[in-house]
């Protein structure tokens, strides 16, 4: 759509400076064009009420006038209702330009290569160790890695991070539990789910035993002056929590160029410290050393705490300085909970004062909480929805629905698992991430709707229409003969467009919401227009064609949030 916006934007350029004497550049043009709220009006529409002033003319009256002297092959119709001037795209247009595109590119089509040269990392998932992976992990991951996806797709070089929390005073208290109350083969056996019943209990107990927070203390300080059984047992909880976490990575279909943990940079925040005190912004505030950070409107920045030991913030630093040393990136992307807003514009400021002149391209994209039921999840509690769970429930589900619909599907467990995972990650990713959300499993996997299997079932359904029509001479081809048949080009021209828009706005929703624009746009197609029954060769010809194109763009969409495309389900 954003070719087709060009070419309005011209004409009007053309029309003002030639009937008004208003000169505009085209990019403004196109930043004023609209998608009108009822598309019977038209595809596009141009607000005239900015020029009311200016010219000395009601917009209604502008809005004929533009109407009337505005015309390319490209446009259909030009209308004017109220202040707006109201654009139809032509069949002809969306033909050789979309359809023709769609074609040639494939699963190409929609990207660009606005990022070439450039370097983005992306710091995203990062579990805690020794803690599960619950539904309030999903966020970072698949927010992260669509993100990543979706700059690769417009051509930047990108970098995936996994910042795992493998330190910090939580391990004192890990190690302390496990002396206290656990033993190796029972961990061994029982996985993470051992690991955080120890760290619960530890809390528990603690709460009656203050000395004990003391004690973790203690084994904390231990394990960062290097003692090795501190040291051994923290990397075999490591290992313990990595099993779990690349199981759900498996699920998802996420890798990671990265696994370098807060531990990698423990070492790496002397310089750090020796940079901030050079520069007089190290102050000592109650034995702690802190960067005042109130001429900024904002808490002081905490670096090291007053024994001595390190904290987020200064390990964050140092891995920025560290992956800016060895990526040299453009951007270095975290997401993370908006809970942690402030925690990263503290830091982000601290380099900024380091001097660093990179500091700007740290971009912190952060997203609302997701509760079950409005309960909100806590570790330390015990109160979590582990991810693991609500998979596995998910693809019961799926599977259940599928021996009862499809009972002689091929590969049924795999396609239970793609369509099960997925339904969880879609219900996520439909959501503008900034948003709080109640997740349920019940709207998440329903068939119908802005669900993930509603637009996993519409590709299939695609590639069924493909293997059924066989082999067609799509060559000899009919134009549109049908409303239907534009609309589903007209939802495909707009994917180029959304693809950079879900780009800047760090915002993957949109391409959700894309996917269901789309799905829906094609099954009215389907039951609109018969595709393989039609009488006219070449109108069945042209109608392949399309569910083609529909299928192409629909699985690119899909492969961008993360989401698995069985051809059969």
């Amino acid at each position: 759509m954003q070719k087709f916006k060009q070419i309005i934007a011209e004409k009007l350029r053309a029309v003002l400076l030639e009937k008004f004497q208003r000169e505009e550049e085209v990019e403004t043009l196109v930043g004023m064009l609209e998608y009108p709220p009822d598309e019977t009006l038209g595809d596009l529409a141009f607000p005239c009420f900015r020029y009311a002033k200016l010219l000395r003319m009601a917009p209604p009256k502008i809005a004929a006038e533009l109407a009337a002297a505005v015309s390319d092959p490209a446009i259909s119709e030009v209308s004017a209702t109220g202040g707006y001037v109201n654009f139809k795209i032509a069949n002809t247009y969306l033909i050789d330009e979309v359809l023709t595109a769609v074609e040639e590119k494939k699963e190409r089509y929609g990207s660009s290569n606005a990022g070439a040269g450039k370097t983005v990392v992306f710091d995203y998932s990062s579990p805690n160790i020794c803690k599960p992976f619950h539904i309030g992990h999903l966020g970072t991951t698949v927010i992260g890695h669509s993100l990543k996806l979706l700059h690769a797709f417009e051509g930047y070089h990108c970098i995936g991070v996994n910042h795992l929390g493998d330190w910090g005073t939580q391990f004192g208290k890990q190690i302390v539990a496990f002396r206290l109350w656990g033993d190796r083969e029972t961990v061994e056996k029982g996985g993470i789910d051992e690991l955080v019943k120890l760290y619960v209990r530890f809390h528990e107990e603690a709460e009656k035993d203050p000395a004990l927070n003391d004690r973790a203390r203690e084994e904390f300080h231990k394990l960062e002056e290097g003692d090795p059984e501190n040291i051994a047992l923290r990397n075999w909880f490591v290992e313990v929590s990595m099993k779990e976490y690349d199981a759900t990575y498996g699920q998802l279909g996420i890798t990671f160029d990265s696994y370098k943990g807060e531990s990698f940079y423990v070492d790496k925040v002397p310089e750090i410290v020796s940079m901030l005190r050079d520069k007089g912004l190290l102050k000592l505030d109650d034995g702690a050393s802190i960067v005042d950070l109130s001429a900024y409107g904002m808490p002081p920045c905490l670096i090291l705490k007053n024994d001595g030991t390190t904290i987020y913030p200064a390990r964050d630093i140092a891995a920025a300085v560290y992956r800016k040393r060895t990526y040299d990136f453009d951007k270095c992307v975290y997401v993370t909970s908006s809970a942690q807003s402030l925690h990263f514009a503290q830091w982000f400021k601290v380099v900024e004062l380091m001097g660093f002149d990179w500091a700007g391209q740290l971009v912190h994209v952060p997203y609302g909480t997701v509760s079950i039921g409005g309960a909100k999840l806590a570790t330390r509690t015990g109160n979590v929805v582990l991810l693991k769970d609500l998979f596995r429930q998910s693809i019961e589900k799926v599977r259940e629905i599928m021996d009862e619909k499809n009972p002689n599907l091929a590969a049924k467990d795999e396609t239970a698992e793609s369509v099960g995972v997925g339904a969880i990650v879609f219900n996520y990713l439909y959501n503008n991430r900034i948003k709080d959300i109640n997740f349920t499993i019940e709207s998440a996997l329903s068939f119908d709707g802005s669900t993930g299997p509603y637009a996993q079932y519409t590709y299939a359904r695609t590639c069924s229409i493909l293997e059924k029509a066989g082999d067609v001479d799509l060559t000899d081809s009919a134009g549109i003969t049908a409303d239907e048949e534009a609309d589903v080009l007209k939802v495909l021209a707009k994917f180029p467009e959304k693809v950079a828009q879900a780009v800047d706005e760090y915002e993957p929703s949109t391409i959700a919401r894309f996917v269901i624009e789309l799905c829906t746009a094609f099954n009215r197609f389907y039951r609109a227009c018969p595709i393989l029954s039609a009488e006219d060769a070449r109108v069945k010809a042209f109608r392949v064609r399309l569910t083609e194109a529909a299928g192409t763009v629909l699985g690119t969409a899909l492969h961008l949030i993360c989401l698995k495309t069985p051809e059969k389900i």
